[in-house]
């Protein structure tokens, strides 16, 4: 059987896979701009992290058990200091953020923050 950060691995690309799909078919069919807003880059650096933080998060699920949730709110924090370094002064250039550059982002990252959660609490309920 595979392990936790494998399945979670999957199903957050594939996941994410099929919404990146979908906004570009809703962007598609109100004939916005499909790759403005660096949207393939949002769902790209949203994926990363988040495999990224949730193998860390896994690694020291048996050492740090006590501290997982600090670690994962230090996930969090490092998810939007990449915003705010990447993403908020391209979607900002212009004086404001619209709801398509706030959407490109945003709904990548909360995709991936509910699938984390939820691992994060299945771990946590098995590990009792």
């Amino acid at each position: 059987m595979k392990n936790a950060f494998t399945l979670f691995a999957i199903k957050l690309i594939l996941i994410l896979s099929f919404a990146l799909a979908i906004h570009l078919f809703v962007l598609s069919s109100k004939s916005l701009p499909l790759y403005d807003n660096k949207i393939v880059l949002a769902y790209i650096i949203n994926a990363l992290l988040a495999i990224v933080i949730f193998g860390f998060l896994f690694k020291m699920k048996d050492k740090y058990k006590e501290q997982l949730g600090f670690l994962f709110l230090g996930g969090s924090v490092l998810k939007f200091a990449v915003f705010f370094i990447v993403f908020y002064p391209v979607y900002k250039a212009d004086g404001s953020i619209s709801k398509l550059e706030f959407a490109a982002f945003f709904v990548p990252y909360i995709l991936s923050l509910i699938l984390e959660t939820l691992s994060l609490a299945k771990w946590l309920n098995k590990m009792e």
